[in-house]
Formats: C-alpha cells, structure tokens, sequence
C-alpha cells in the first residue's frame, strides 16, 4: 500500500492530451469514484502529486474543485479528506436516479429496436462474467455501461445529460453494495430486457424502478449486515 491508502497500480497515468489541471482533476476523481481512494481518507497533496507525476499546484486546484463539487472537504487547519457521504445525501440521489432511469426504461421500451436489444444482452452477459468471476470492478463498470446503454436507447438528450449528472455518484454508492447485489442485479438486468424486448413501457418502467429500488435499499442496510 502507498502512503495515501492507494493499492499498487491503483494511480492512472496522466497520458491522455488536454489541459494538466483537467486530467489531475478526472485521475483524482476516478479514485474516488471507484473507492480506491475512501470516503474520510486524508488527501495529502505533496503524496498525490508524486503519485501522478505532477507538481503541487493542479493537485491543489483539483482537490479545491472536488471541494465544490462536493467530493472533497476541505478542513481548516487539517487539510482535505475524501468526502463521507450522509444516509440523508444518498438516499436522495438514489431516488433522483429511480425516477430517471425508470422514465429511460419506458422509453426504450418505446424505442429500442433490435440491435439496441443485442447490446443490453451482451452487456449483462458480460456483467454476469464479472460476477461469477468475483471481480467487482469490472461488475461496478459493467452496471454502469448497461445503465448508460437503456439511457441511450431511450433517446431523450434531456433526460440523458440529467443521469448524466448523478451518473458518477451512483457509481460510487454502488462500489461498495455490488458484491452484495450480485447475481441477483443481472437477473433484474434480464427481466428489464425482456420487458423491453417486448415494447411493455409499463413493465419496463415497474422492473427498472424495483431494480434502482432494491439498489438503494441495500445501500442503507450495508452497515446492518
């Protein structure tokens, strides 16, 4: 383990073009999302700087921009710690996400044709891969792609840009519940395509909403089990 808490090979590499500070800002954020950096960990800029291969300076600017994004605090006098969500603060995301990803599933139930089906069907295959091989990451990236698929099919750029928006938290409510979560969230996965499959808007929007449901209860009994 690093210093900061970072398993080996956890730290991107700052290859891609674009400006430094935007690229130290998506490697920082990436880490959190995906729970390699966790919520209350002490963010030490000079450690994160060495990391990445940069100075202190765009560490420092991306860490103040997480701060007002909200995935950062900022302490005085003690510095900056990844941010440690309230129950009250993801019960209200999950429940903004229900409400969008049901409407995505009713209209991709309305719109999808059958190419649109075939994605669905290899992208949960490929989730149930990552399952049954115990790979947890690869199944947190998979749920999101899946996601991200029925939003696409649903055809409002709206409603897209909206998840869009929550798309990153979700991602990180969702790391620590999806080894519980499991099996059980592709065969939601697959009552959702069939539903789909079939142009049953009503279904499809009942199947997505016990779907993101479940997710968000199981979120809230993590610290019970």
């Amino acid at each position: 383990m690093l210093s900061t808490g970072l398993p080996q090979g956890a730290v991107p590499k700052l290859e891609r073009p674009g400006p430094l500070r935007e690229r130290v800002y998506e490697a920082l954020l990436e880490l959190i999302t995906t729970r390699a950096l966790r919520p209350g960990q002490h963010l030490v800029e000079s450690e994160l700087a060495g990391h990445l291969g940069v100075s202190r300076q765009p560490v420092r600017e991306a860490l103040q921009r997480l701060n007002t994004e909200g995935w950062v605090d900022l302490r005085p006098a003690q510095g900056a710690f990844v941010h440690e969500p309230t129950e009250e603060e993801a019960d209200q995301l999950l429940t903004v996400r229900t409400l969008l990803e049901a409407e995505a599933a009713r209209l991709a139930a309305a719109n999808a044709g059958r190419p649109g089906i075939t994605a669905l069907e290899e992208l949960c295959a490929k989730g149930e891969q990552a399952v049954a091989d115990g790979e947890v990451d690869a199944v947190v990236a998979a749920n999101a792609a899946f996601h991200a698929k029925v939003m696409e099919l649903a055809g409002n750029v709206v409603l897209a840009e909206l998840a869009g928006q929550v798309d990153r938290r979700v991602r990180w409510y969702y790391t620590p519940v999806a080894r519980q979560r499991g099996k059980q969230s592709w065969i939601e996965h697959r009552a959702l395509i069939a539903a789909i499959a079939d142009r049953d808007e009503q279904r499809a929007t009942a199947v997505m909403r016990a779907h993101t449901e479940h997710t968000r209860t199981t979120y809230h009994q993590r610290t019970e089990s």
